[in-house]
């Protein structure tokens, strides 16, 4: 480990120390050199992780089995961390950034101001996906990134919308690259990691676990300046993504939907809170086009 870049890595890819256990000695030893320079002892002393979880951290990041797996994985995947410059600008706004990022794909999309965060249920009414083309359709075929995250329903169509208009899109996992969830589309998978991107911050042998879900979503909201919810029960993930874009001062857009839907409800609780109504393309557009015909 010759770098605190791969430091970062391997430590990212340990499963019993956090994200959050991380980020506190970053800021205790910005380098990571405790790796080379303290003993578990030592660690365990400094940073309050119990004795036989500072043993297990040493020993997991010096076992040849381990690097190999990073070795495969620096050879299949492009992966930027907090040190590296690349790293997504949109990200190092937000409250809880990533540390490190999995992708598949072209990383420069990541560097594309002109994104637009779709969310929405994973169960839309008829009326949810004409609406969403006669929205989306513009904006992507003027250069807007969509930004969702691969899941049934609003995300998914969102995706395609992108993909059949010659625009670009990405995706944001709540998985690792070799358990694909929801895997009902690897077709639309494959495109995204050929010709558009996909992202996650998990490492590719981690299974999808309930609570990555609205952790990633603020990713979702953090990679573009604004998000679009189409259809959203009040009780739901996207309504939690949503408080994660305000939080991160990023503009919310809403759909109205047909009265006593339950999918309209939280996009009409949002607009009476004051997201902007969309009616059509044009209600996004005139905030986001310098000029747009």
């Amino acid at each position: 480990m010759n770098s605190k870049r791969i430091r970062l890595i391997g430590l990212h890819s340990l499963s019993m120390i956090s994200r959050a256990r991380i980020r506190s000695l970053l800021t205790s030893d910005p380098e990571l050199d405790f790796l080379t320079n303290f003993s578990p002892e030592q660690f365990a002393s400094l940073t309050g992780i119990p004795i036989h979880t500072s043993h297990m951290i040493y020993r997991r990041l010096k076992d040849p089995n381990i690097m190999k797996k990073l070795d495969n994985y620096f050879r299949r995947y492009t992966i930027l961390t907090w040190f590296d410059d690349r790293f997504p600008p949109m990200f190092r706004t937000i409250p809880d950034p990533p540390l490190v990022l999995y992708i598949e794909g072209h990383p420069d999309l990541l560097s594309n101001a002109f994104s637009l965060s779709v969310i929405g249920t994973r169960k839309p009414s008829s009326y949810a996906f004409p609406a969403m083309k006669q929205v989306l359709t513009p904006l992507i075929k003027q250069g807007a990134m969509i930004v969702s995250g691969m899941a049934y329903g609003i995300d998914q169509y969102a995706h395609t919308l992108a993909v059949h208009n010659g625009g670009k899109t990405a995706a944001v996992l709540g998985s690792g690259f070799e358990h694909i969830y929801p895997s009902n589309n690897l077709s639309l998978y494959k495109q995204m990691a050929d010709h558009h991107i996909v992202i996650s911050e998990y490492p590719p042998d981690m299974p999808p676990k309930k609570y990555h879900f609205p952790e990633r979503n603020r990713l979702i909201s953090g990679l573009s300046p604004a998000t679009f919810v189409i259809e959203a029960k009040m009780r739901s993930g996207t309504m939690i993504t949503v408080d994660q874009a305000l939080e991160q001062g990023r503009s919310v857009y809403a759909l109205p939907g047909p009265a006593g839907s339950p999918t309209s409800e939280g996009c009409h609780h949002l607009i009476n809170e004051g997201a902007k109504l969309v009616h059509t393309y044009q209600d996004i557009a005139e905030d986001w086009f310098e000029k747009f015909e």
